[in-house]
């Protein structure tokens, strides 16, 4: 079968699609790669491509029985889509593994492939042995056990989360480095369990604070060997954060905070405690040391950047980037993902420029409230160099800015929430690199 497109779209000179022909660019140089693809299958050396109807080796003998793998595994042809250690931690226990973003589809992260950051290793904690002191500044302070959780009202929702040291690799210019290794401490799941309100309600601490008096805290500490510790601003985060057993509709992963972990839409990774023991109410900030000496950021004129919760709005291009190649000139779809911790995501613009020009990408339903949402822009690649950008806006009208107004901004004494403008830059060989 042979395609014929109707006409050629007509393109600027950086090969960007305008708004109005890029449904027509879709419609006509993608069917022509197509066309291309069946033209260059005909060709094929492999002998089951001689012969499109051939029988290969596969449908000849039966498959694997059911239960092989009663936990089911991927493919062994997807072996390489793992997550990966960007660097060795000078302590024991302390780790992190960066998702594989550019080999993933849609928005949920599969629970294997979740990043992780540890700083005491990985705890093997018996769910029947573990509990949840809620306590502090509440009228009845309780021990709840995983059952009396599981029997309170719950629900689910899908959130992003994000270590704030994700992209600091970017903070003094390009790394160099491929998209797992600069943006791969970020993933997005559907996480069910309580509401942090009906755990406090359930002690008689959810009443806010009459006016006049001290805002609340609560601290979050995990049972793990480095008893991670946070304060979090209780009346900022209650109406939202929940306290979860699940994620993408099975039990917690022991890496990702078995049996039980704190999960706040939003927030820097390291608030989302996990193996949680403890939450406290208190009166202000405990000042622990992963919010003094980990965690804050140095300004230009020596100040500390303290308790920056919210993760600012970001968005990155997937396909393509470093390690991908363009295989000819013609049709891509520029596809990425855009996130902000202050709410959902408005608009993505693409430039195929290096910023000269910009142009709107669709947004990918559904968009969610401090979630992952996908863009796609349609392009025609014609052989030339080009510098692939991506730039979201929130929906506070936060704009995402570029690493020069950023490091104007907060200097580079900085390693935390790097949010800048990241490019890709595409050589005339079709191959992708971080610039």
């Amino acid at each position: 079968m042979r395609f014929i497109p109707d006409r050629k779209p007509s393109l600027p000179a950086d090969g960007a699609p305008t708004s109005s022909r890029r449904r027509r660019l879709l419609g006509s140089a993608a069917l022509s790669a197509l066309a291309a693809s069946h033209a260059r299958a005909a060709t094929a050396t492999p002998a089951q491509l001689l012969d499109p109807l051939a029988v290969p080796p596969w449908t000849r003998t039966p498959g694997a029985p059911i239960l092989e793998h009663p936990y089911g595994l991927p493919s062994s042809f997807e072996s390489h889509v793992v997550r990966r250690a960007a660097r060795q931690w000078p302590m024991p226990g302390a780790a992190s593994s960066l998702t594989p973003l550019a080999d993933l589809h849609g928005t949920l992260t599969p629970n294997g492939l979740v990043y992780e950051r540890h700083h005491g290793g990985v705890p093997d904690i018996d769910p029947d042995v573990h509990r949840l002191a809620v306590h502090g500044l509440v009228a009845e302070p309780k021990l709840f056990t995983m059952d009396d959780l599981l029997r309170l009202p719950s629900e689910s929702r899908v959130h992003f989360m994000e270590c704030s040291g994700n992209t600091a690799s970017e903070w003094k210019g390009s790394s160099g480095l491929p998209l797992q290794l600069t943006h791969g401490l970020l993933s997005c799941c559907e996480w069910t369990g309580v509401r942090l309100s009906t755990l406090l309600e359930a002690v008689g601490g959810s009443t806010r604070p009459a006016s006049g008096a001290p805002p609340r805290w609560i601290l979050a500490e995990g049972a793990d060997a480095a008893a991670m510790t946070r304060s979090l601003p209780l009346d900022a985060i209650l109406d939202r954060a929940l306290v979860v057993y699940a994620q993408n509709g099975e039990r917690l992963r022991p890496e990702n905070g078995y049996p039980l972990r704190l999960i706040v839409p939003g927030y820097e990774g390291n608030t989302h405690v996990k193996w949680l023991r403890r939450l406290k109410v208190v009166d202000g900030p405990l000042e622990t040391r992963e919010e003094t000496s980990k965690y804050t950021g140095l300004l230009p004129d020596g100040r500390a950047r303290q308790f920056a919760f919210e993760m600012d709005a970001k968005s990155v291009i997937t396909r393509p980037s470093p390690g991908q190649r363009l295989t000819r000139p013609g049709y891509y779809p520029i596809v990425g993902l855009a996130w902000s911790g202050r709410g959902s995501i408005r608009t993505v613009e693409i430039s195929t420029d290096g910023g000269a020009n910009w142009q709107t990408a669709r947004l990918e339903a559904p968009i969610r409230d401090r979630a992952l949402t996908r863009f796609t822009f349609d392009w025609a690649w014609q052989g030339k160099p080009a510098t692939l950008l991506s730039r979201a806006t929130d929906s506070t009208g936060y704009v995402q800015p570029t690493r020069e107004a950023l490091v104007a901004a907060r200097g580079l004494n900085s390693y935390y929430h790097y949010n800048g403008i990241q490019s890709w830059r595409i050589g005339t060989d079709g191959s992708v690199s971080n610039a």
